[in-house]
């Protein structure tokens, strides 16, 4: 067991946990932030998505010893009130079919945004290309990925 010390949706957190836990099993079993999805246990299919210092990752894979001072985001830290640009832009193009990829697909959606302001459909291909979506939703998460960036312009830049 270690303490391990980071920041989880901006509050500061320490976890006695085992090293080597999959970030996904701290957040899902030991700190009830259940959003963040299991998919495939092996960093192939996206669902399990979050931030480190603003960088998309797959929770899955990553041990708890990598997050050591870091700043994690999950779906639930996006925003308090669903406010941010993608999660907007998803609920206006009405994305969601059956669901299961949605955190995964919108949290690697924001992390595109905070870099590529005016992504293209290749950009777009490109980020995503790693979250697998059972439903075949991606005409419409390209889309509201295209929406998202223009709600981030028309805010200023900001997410």
């Amino acid at each position: 067991m270690a303490a391990i010390q980071f920041t989880l949706n901006g509050s500061p957190r320490t976890l006695d946990v085992d090293a080597r836990m999959p970030l996904l099993w701290a957040l899902r079993d030991t700190l009830g932030l259940t959003g963040t999805k299991f998919g495939c246990g092996m960093a192939l299919c996206g669902a399990c998505t979050v931030h480190i210092d603003g960088n998309a990752v797959r929770s899955c894979v990553t041990p708890m010893s990598s997050v050591e001072g870091k700043r994690v985001t999950t779906i639930e830290g996006l925003s308090p009130d669903t406010n941010h640009p993608v999660q907007q832009a998803w609920i206006e193009h009405d994305v969601p079919q059956c669901g299961y990829c949605q955190s995964g697909q919108i949290m690697t959606a924001a992390s595109l945004l905070e870099k590529t302001a005016s992504p293209t459909d290749a950009d777009i291909d490109e980020a995503l290309r790693g979250n697998i979506c059972r439903c075949g939703a991606y005409t419409q998460i390209r889309e509201a990925i295209h929406r998202a960036a223009e709600i981030r312009r028309q805010q200023g830049g900001k997410a």
